[in-house]
């Protein structure tokens, strides 16, 4: 297991139409698409800063994502990729494993990468995965600090080891930090079943908050905006003491918060967001890739010490977020080891 501690920085000479190194790449989604304001959005920005700092286009000749709209189009996509001669193709998200398994070995000299989920024994693939529970925590210490009513929630997607870490790293992180503030907090959790079910996921919400939960986790994708919505459309009537707050998940998604109070003034319910650094993660392999150092066969792990994983300030308290940087601080030094499973 490889740890990757920065990405590459070669500098290279280049000319608008005559490139001393090019390197093209492509992104096959997953059925939320490169729009779900989560997991693939924050792919793709990665892709789109490879292609600013080596002056490359969207297009044939540099980079380009491939719509999945069902699992059945995740193989076509791969061919389609690799038939047009883009160089290292990526499988963003671990629904995509066996398709990236199988291209790989159709595709032996075209370069692979399996985001979220680890792939063996194939030289030409390159497994890239987050720890997730690590930034959770840190989530789950902020929540401690600022739920009023001592109930907070967590909705994750479709279970999976992945999602076990979002949960299992936000449940530690109230646990821990409600005994250290001499709190008694509960945990609500429900899983909407797929990442696409934003109805589910806002009836969820919709519970949660009726139990009298002030914060919610999500780790849902595309179905968490129902989240954002449901705690939205209960702010916009609230006062300010009865506000109800959201945790985004895998980029910022202080913009998926946004609302107008009962007062008429623009607010935001988004408290803070975990993020996955997967447009780094993307970038620093796409940029080995580029001067021939692709890292196939290895597992690459992106946690806390080197911000792969890490939390945004938000709408934290001052008190919230220090606590949290405190905790990310001993997580690095070993201190606090975080579950990788829930209880």
């Amino acid at each position: 297991m490889l740890i990757t501690l920065t990405g590459c920085r070669a500098k290279h000479s280049l000319s608008k139409n005559n490139y001393k190194n090019k390197h093209s790449i492509a992104l096959i989604t997953d059925i939320s698409g490169v729009d779900d304001h989560s997991f693939t959005e924050a792919a793709w920005k990665g892709f789109e800063a490879f292609g600013k700092q080596h002056q490359l286009s969207r297009g044939m000749g540099g980079y380009q994502y491939f719509q999945s709209n069902s699992e059945g189009d995740f193989v076509p996509n791969f061919n389609q990729a690799a038939n047009a001669g883009f160089e290292t193709l990526y499988g963003v998200g671990y629904a995509l494993k066996e398709a990236v398994s199988s291209a790989a070995q159709k595709y032996p000299k075209k370069n692979f990468v399996i985001m979220d989920d680890v792939i063996t024994g194939q030289k030409n693939v390159v497994s890239a995965t987050f720890k997730s529970n690590e930034s959770s925590y840190l989530a789950g210490v902020a929540a401690a600090y600022t739920t009023t009513t001592n109930t907070v929630g967590f909705i994750g997607g479709a279970r999976s080891t992945v999602l076990d870490l979002f949960e299992a790293g936000f449940k530690q992180g109230v646990a821990d930090t409600a005994k250290k503030l001499g709190k008694k907090i509960t945990i609500l959790d429900q899983y909407v079943g797929d990442f696409t079910s934003t109805d589910k996921a806002k009836a969820i919400a919709q519970s949660m908050y009726a139990k009298k939960a002030d914060i919610i986790y999500q780790a849902a994708a595309t179905a968490g905006n129902g989240v954002f919505q449901e705690a939205k459309n209960l702010n916009e009537t609230r006062s300010e003491k009865k506000k109800v707050w959201v945790i985004g998940v895998d980029s910022d998604q202080s913009a998926q918060g946004e609302y107008t109070n009962s007062k008429g003034k623009k607010d935001n319910c988004t408290l803070t967001s975990v993020l996955k650094g997967l447009g780094f993660a993307v970038k620093d392999i796409a940029d080995k890739a580029y001067v021939g150092k692709f890292p196939g066969g290895k597992h690459l792990v992106y946690g806390l010490e080197h911000n792969g994983v890490s939390i945004t300030k938000g709408n934290l308290s001052t008190k919230a977020w220090q606590a949290s940087q405190e905790a990310r601080s001993q997580i690095i030094n070993g201190k606090i080891t975080v579950r990788t499973s829930p209880k």
